[in-house]
């Protein structure tokens, strides 16, 4: 494979930061993107330098338009090019529709949201001058099924795979592949609030019989990247819990 210029949002902690070491292995350039957790950033660039792989970090909210700017106006000023694009920040939310304010509304859609689009919407000129490109963007199972008690979270998910499907066939004579990638019940920080007992029922309910890892997650993005002719789709990563 190519040595790539990647680009990681939200890339510190849990399925971001298993992408960056899984890519960085594979001898990519990771711009790993983070923005409070400073110091999960820094130990995960220290892990990757203990196995001689290159991930630089960026600090910046990608919720905030001038700080998306300058993020990727340096990376082009320091590598001329951003080859894949990887949508990975995101916040979870849990209320009754009922109890939902505008404060949460705005929050939750500006993280999974419009960061997905002010970044995009940064990076694609560039993938547009080059004539090629990848994007992913880190969906959910909610976003194509929906769950109770986390409406929110679903709308941010189910506009983000929209955004993806209509991205694919508007970029795609540019030579840009876009898709998205919605993981299942993945054993991740955001979850680790999750009861025992609701762990091992959704075991239960999943054919394969187990929760899923950060790392197959990983793999499906490795693939994406790699194969030229899959674009506009929503791959969901769930051990079988949902089949559509």
């Amino acid at each position: 494979m190519d040595k790539k210029i990647i680009l990681i949002t939200g890339s510190s902690r849990g399925i971001g930061r298993q992408i960056a070491l899984t890519l960085a292995a594979q001898g990519h350039i990771i711009i790993a993107n983070y923005n409070k957790s400073e110091e999960h950033a820094n130990n995960l660039k220290q892990e990757a330098l203990r196995k001689n792989q290159q991930i630089d970090l960026y600090k910046a909210d990608v919720s905030n338009r001038d700080e998306v700017k300058k993020m990727i106006d340096f990376i082009i000023n320091k590598y001329k090019r951003i080859d894949v694009l990887i949508n990975n920040a995101g916040i979870s939310s849990f209320n009754l529709f009922t109890d939902i304010t505008d404060e949460e509304w705005n929050m939750v859609l500006n993280t999974n949201l419009y960061s997905a689009f002010c970044v995009t919407q940064e990076t694609i000129p560039n993938m547009i001058q080059n004539k090629s490109g990848c994007i992913i963007n880190m969906s959910s199972i909610w976003g194509i099924v929906g769950s109770s008690c986390e409406s929110l979270y679903s709308i941010s998910k189910a506009a983000l795979d929209a955004m993806t499907k209509s991205l694919a066939k508007e970029l795609g004579p540019s030579n840009i592949r876009v898709n998205s990638i919605a993981p299942g019940f993945i054993d991740t920080d955001m979850n680790k609030n999750i009861s025992l007992d609701t762990i091992n029922s959704i075991k239960d309910e999943t054919p394969l019989g187990k929760i899923g890892s950060t790392s197959s997650i990983a793999k499906c993005v490795n693939w994406l990247i790699e194969d030229d002719f899959t674009t506009g789709q929503i791959i969901s990563i769930n051990g079988g819990w949902v089949i559509t």
